[in-house]
């Protein structure tokens, strides 16, 4: 599945590899050259005992123009790298974040925001470093490994087997940590999912934090989160810290093995000081394959553990799956529930029972009882925000599986109780659902919404910035501004799930009226939990339990429904009512 991002950035990492291998042969040419600058230059082994000045200005100046060579090689090599890994990155990234999109809302809680974040964020640019240490180190590291002891063995044969005696215990080394190691990565990257998640919830609710006094308690959530993470860090760390030593310990044993045998072989006229340095220098660079190595095979173990965990969102599928259908039909904004029943994923618990339910075109529907109900799960089925366990559906006369999702939405404005406003303008948060319409149009969604008057009231007007999650404006306002973004969408259906619990009577009574008035020809249907929000609806219908146990007028519920007698007498009172009656 990576082939499908790497493919196209694939050139970068040819050309990287290339310029890479430029790089490490000016690197294993050097020992040699330096060879021959000790033995024949300054010795003059070759001219009996005579050194040869010009000799060593000549390979000197060699050695200078390979040296730059190599850097250009190891510049262009960086830039194709990093032009490879971040392009891949960027794909991964987008298609996460598109996938995303598509989830249902029982996938989203599956997953957790604080583990999406961490996905989208950290493991992508683990994965990417992973690519480019790839590309970069495996080619650096198997030319310096394997092309620094082919040339100990052209050196000399002694050398080489040294060497290579060394290696076994080397690489049995690595293997060990390596294994101790990677079953980390994958538990580090959950604890980032926790530290996340707890910053997400503390961010967000930093009022209530506050406001029941429980930093301390936060403080201590949060440090034990972290303390584990530091603890399989450290875990981790320490296990790169004994094998760090272990690999120089074996690799200067090598060193001091090569200057014993050296010494007796230089003294039989078997070898040579300037082999002897080639010898030591080569197992420097072997050395530093080994360690550039381990680095490697760290960074790689946790990029795949990253990777894993990044591919369960690309390979997730949504849910919902999409309908054909494009939305085109002769009714507008008519509804119908046909023997629905529901249950949240994962739930036994029945939130719908065989609910019956027809929403004329144009009419306004109240939906009103107690807590828990069922009002929110019966109105989040329009939108196709979550699928009926049994029954159907319908929209204009069309089920709504049968819709392409975008095709329904599009027919279709939500108002939550919660008001979701964006780190934007006021204006652009209104113009949130209708990106093109004209600020005439804007503003009469804001009159009609009863937002006008604040939002012209401040210094910037409709310029004004929003703070994050609208921190910046009170829940009333935040209210009447989510409105006013329903209210400008071209929708034939308008929702309001408890959306004016913030506002008080008289204002929200003044939205309604405005409402039946700029948008006579939308279905709408009221949330509320006060009488005086729903009883000017042409139905209202009471929930209990999931069942629909009453539907008529404000007047007929007063006489035939003894629940809507009860919430209106707990809510308005008698003496109120007498009054009323009067």
């Amino acid at each position: 599945m990576m082939w499908k991002y790497i493919r196209p950035y694939l050139p970068f990492a040819i050309l990287a590899g290339l310029f890479m291998i430029g790089e490490v042969t000016m690197d294993l040419v050097q020992p040699e050259i330096m060879s021959r600058i000790v033995d024949d230059g300054v010795l003059g082994l070759k001219n009996g005992g005579a050194g040869d000045l010009r000799l060593i200005w000549k390979l000197g100046i060699q050695m200078i123009g390979l040296v730059l060579f190599g850097g250009f090689c190891g510049a262009l090599n960086n830039v194709f790298v990093h032009m490879s890994g971040q392009n891949i990155g960027n794909e991964i990234r987008k298609d996460c974040f598109r996938r995303i999109m598509t989830f249902s809302f029982p996938q989203l809680d599956q997953f957790g925001t604080g583990s999406l974040v961490t996905r989208v964020t950290n493991d992508i640019t683990q994965v990417q470093n992973f690519v480019s240490q790839f590309v970069r180190g495996m080619i650096r590291t198997s030319m310096l490994m394997f092309g620094s002891m082919y040339c100990m063995f052209q050196l000399n044969r002694d050398f080489g087997l040294i060497v290579m005696c060394a290696f076994p215990l080397i690489v049995g080394c690595l293997v060990f940590c390596m294994a101790k190691a990677n079953p980390m990565f994958t538990k580090l990257q959950k604890q980032l999912d926790s530290i996340n998640a707890i910053m997400q919830e503390d961010v967000s609710g930093i009022r209530m934090i506050k406001s029941c006094v429980r930093e301390m308690y936060e403080k201590a959530r949060f440090g034990k989160a972290n303390g584990e993470l530091i603890k399989t860090q450290l875990h981790i760390l320490v296990i790169f810290a004994f094998m760090n030593p272990v690999i120089n310990a074996l690799m200067y044993i090598v060193v001091a093995v090569i200057l014993l045998v050296g010494s007796f072989e230089a003294g039989s006229g078997g070898t040579t000081p300037g082999c002897i340095m080639a010898a030591i220098t080569y197992t420097t660079q072997l050395l530093n394959g080994i360690l550039m190595l381990v680095l490697l095979f760290q960074n790689i173990s946790r990029g795949i553990a990253s990777w894993k965990r990044v591919k369960e969102i690309l390979q997730n599928e949504p849910e919902l799956q999409d309908g054909t259908f494009d939305g085109s039909t002769r009714q507008h904004g008519e509804i119908e529930f046909r023997d629905v029943s529901f249950s949240y994923p994962g739930s036994s618990q029945i939130i719908l029972d065989h609910i019956n339910l027809k929403v004329h075109s144009g009419e306004t529907l109240a939906i009103l009882g107690a807590t828990g109900c069922g009002k929110t799960s019966l109105v989040n089925l329009i939108p196709r925000f979550y699928d009926a366990a049994e029954g159907t559906v319908l929209v204009d006369g069309v089920d709504v599986r049968e819709y392409r999702q975008k095709a329904l939405r599009e027919k279709i404005a939500v108002v939550l109780q919660k008001s979701e406003l964006f780190s934007m303008t006021i204006r652009d948060n209104i113009a949130w659902g209708a990106p093109g319409a004209p600020a005439e149009a804007m503003k009469e969604a804001a009159v009609t919404a009863q937002a006008d008057e604040f939002i012209s009231s401040m210094p910037e007007s409709y310029h004004t910035a929003v703070a994050q999650r609208g921190m910046s404006l009170s829940g009333g306002q935040k209210q009447r501004i989510s409105i006013a973004r329903a209210v400008l969408k071209p929708a034939e259906i308008l929702i309001f799930d408890d959306s004016t619990s913030a506002l008080d009577l008289k204002t929200e009574a003044n939205l309604y009226t405005a409402l039946k008035k700029s948008n006579p020809q939308s279905t709408k249907i009221i949330i509320a939990q006060r009488i005086a929000s729903v009883r000017s609806a042409d139905r209202i219908v009471v929930l209990e339990s999931g069942r629909i146990i009453a539907c008529g007028s404000h007047e007929e519920l007063l006489e035939s429904c003894a629940v809507y007698q009860d919430i209106y007498h707990s809510q308005i009172g008698e003496g109120d009512e007498k009054n009323e009656c009067a």
